[in-house]
Order: C-alpha cells, then structure tokens, then sequence
C-alpha cells in the first residue's frame, strides 16, 4: 500500500510539473523561440498586482513621438514615451484594459480617441490624445454606465463598413456588451448598447480586427472565439483555438492583432498559464503560427504572468524602424530583486526573425489611417 502511495505521488507530481495534456504532449516542453525586451517602462507607483493592459498610440505627424498608454488597475492611466518614461498619470480609479482608435469624427473635425473599461464606476472612460501637447483628455459626455455585474475587459473597433466606431466591454461572468460611440454636444462622446450576447465562462482579453471586420475573446480557461464584430450580422462564431492544444492554457488573457497588407499578419494571445505569447493567421482559419517568451536581457528581466498586451507594425523611430511588441510583466525585477510591476518592449523584428522561417515584417501598412 505504501508503495502504491508512493507511486501515485510521483505521478501525480510529474503530471503536475510538465502540464501534460489530453494530448499526450508536454506543454512545458512545447517549442517556443525566446525573445528579449530593449525598453521597459518606468514602475507602477502602486504595488501589487498594478500593471494590466497597454495601447500604442501612433503620433501620425511624428512617429518618434508615438505614446504607450498604460493601465493601473489600482488608480488610473499611465502615459508613456516610447523611452518608457512617464510623460502622464489620470488618476481616474481603477482602469482595467485600455484600446485607442483614429479619427474619430467631432463636430468639425476628427480626433484620435483613447478609451477604457473603469471598474471603480462601472463604466466606459473616453479621452481623445492632444496632438500637439501629447496630453490625454477627458471627453466622455457622461459617466456611461454598463449593465454588467462589473466591467472588465475591454476594446475598440472602427467598421470598414459604415465607418462607425464602437466599444466592447466583458466580464467575469463571460458576459460582452457592444456599444457605439456617437458625437454629442460640447465635444464631447457619449454611447448607445446595440448588442449584447454571453461568450462562456470567464472573459477579459479581446481584439478588434477592424479590416477584416472580427472580433476576437479569450474565455480565459477555455479558449479564443471568434465572432462578426458589426453588430447586425450574425451571431455565429468560430473557435480559434482551446486550452487541449500543447500551445496554449489557461489562463488566456491579452489579444492584439498584428496589421500587415492584403488581409495578412496575426492574431497574438498572451497565455499565461505557459508564460507565453501564441501566434495565428490573421487570415481565414487562423492557423496556428507559433510562439514565444521574453526572457531577460542585459539590465531588463523578462516577463511573466503577462495580462494585457499590443503591437504595432509600424516605422517609428532609430529604436523601432518596424515596430514593437509590448507586454504586461507579472514579476518585474530590477538588480534581481522584486519591484513593482510595468510593461516590456521587444521590437517587432527580434520576433520575426527568431522563428525558423521569419515572420512578416510590413512597417508601412497602417490599415487604421487610410
């Protein structure tokens, strides 16, 4: 009996330590290439678990001016230069996953918008980027209330169909709320719920591909589904990919689409049950890609436990002359000893090229600026 116990325990040990799946296939042992990050942001000033979800802003007039908008989960929005340095903190509550779209039309003219999911009132937070000061501001008409037992996850798409834009909010529940964003008087943006519909278990993660006309969310630990993201169209959805696969588990968190011309490039999945990131087709099926991990460079740790994530394909400056890729670190370190939490930066290139066979690198295409 004792040998028994024995040996159920060493099993029962192995199982856990390789994360065997109904596969058969070690997802411990799954082939992932290993990137490094360049740049990471400055700390979170609170502590814990702080940092959750980044957006890249492209400066259309000088891209070396581009900002990374952060999440504070714990107080509000952070601004970033492409240094990493603080340039802006909104101390608006507690801000979970932030997104930002262009040119969205405002009386007379059109404004680059910046919007949020914020669970301290259970609403949609609405800025718009000053160009000229690179400073955010508040435009949001009202407080615009959601029905969900609480926000959580959140992103944007503008139609390439009727040129309307919209916000997609998520719970803990697997509950999604679409609403457009309308102009409204004293410029300033307010919002309608057109359309709401119930994913599964838990959701946060989501993408917008606003090309392609797709939305995508993680039911973090099931699986990435995908949907029509017009919100008259069709309710059917496909399945990207499930937590069975030896590339992918719980818990699925951030999405972000890479753009690059005639439909190509990617949908990427931060998963980080695995601490890694997984790669898909943006086109047709979205077949499986590959995946990677950061690990620690010369004065910057890698990154774990990654929550929220983005890219952009795009030329910015000496630094990114074909993009970046930024994540959520779980478990900052700074001369080996724990810190507050802040965001990665592994230039688009050090990605592509790690793979056997190179992925796209398209740093002119910029689908929403056309």
């Amino acid at each position: 009996m004792k040998a028994f116990s024995l040996i159920f325990a060493t099993l029962l040990m192995m199982s856990s330590c390789t994360q065997i799946t109904q596969w058969g296939k070690s997802k411990a042992d799954y082939p992932c290439v290993s990137t490094v990050p360049t740049i990471e942001t400055d700390e979170m000033d609170t502590s814990g678990d702080s940092a959750d979800d980044p957006a890249i802003w492209v400066n259309p007039d000088d891209p070396g001016k581009s900002l990374i908008i952060g999440t504070n989960k714990k107080a509000g929005l952070v601004v970033y230069d492409l240094k990493g340095h603080e340039k802006q903190f909104i101390p608006i509550g507690r801000v979970n996953n932030v997104d930002c779209r262009y040119d969205f039309p405002l009386g007379d003219k059109t404004v680059d918008i910046v919007a949020a999911s914020n669970r301290s009132f259970n609403s949609i937070s609405i800025f718009m980027v000053d160009r000229d000061s690179l400073i955010l501001k508040d435009i949001s008409a009202r407080t615009i209330p959601s029905k969900l037992d609480e926000v959580y996850g959140f992103c944007l798409y503008k139609s390439a169909v009727s040129g309307k834009f919209y916000a997609f909010i998520n719970s803990k529940n697997g509950d999604v709320e679409q609403w457009e964003l309308l102009a409204a008087s004293n410029q300033t943006i307010d919002a309608e719920l057109v359309r709401t519909f119930k994913v599964g278990l838990q959701t946060e993660g989501c993408v917008a591909d606003d090309e392609l006309g797709y939305f995508y969310i993680g039911e973090e630990t099931f699986g990435i589904w995908k949907y029509f993201a017009e919100p008259n169209y069709p309710m059917d959805r496909k399945l990207v990919a499930d937590t069975t696969e030896p590339y992918l588990a719980q818990d699925i968190e951030g999405l972000t689409i890479y753009y690059a011309e005639k439909g190509k490039g990617y949908l990427i999945a931060s998963v980080q049950g695995l601490n890694t990131y997984a790669i898909y087709e943006r086109s047709g099926k979205n077949k499986f890609v590959g995946c990677f991990n950061i690990s620690e460079s010369a004065g910057i740790d890698g990154a774990e436990e990654t929550d929220g994530i983005d890219v952009i394909n795009l030329a910015l400056d000496a630094r990114f002359p074909n993009g970046f890729f930024i994540a959520q670190d779980g478990y900052n370190q700074y001369d080996g000893k724990d810190t507050t939490q802040n965001f990665k930066i592994v230039p688009w290139e050090n990605i592509a090229k790690a793979f056997a066979k190179p992925l796209l690198i398209d740093n002119r295409y910029h689908f929403a600026q056309k």
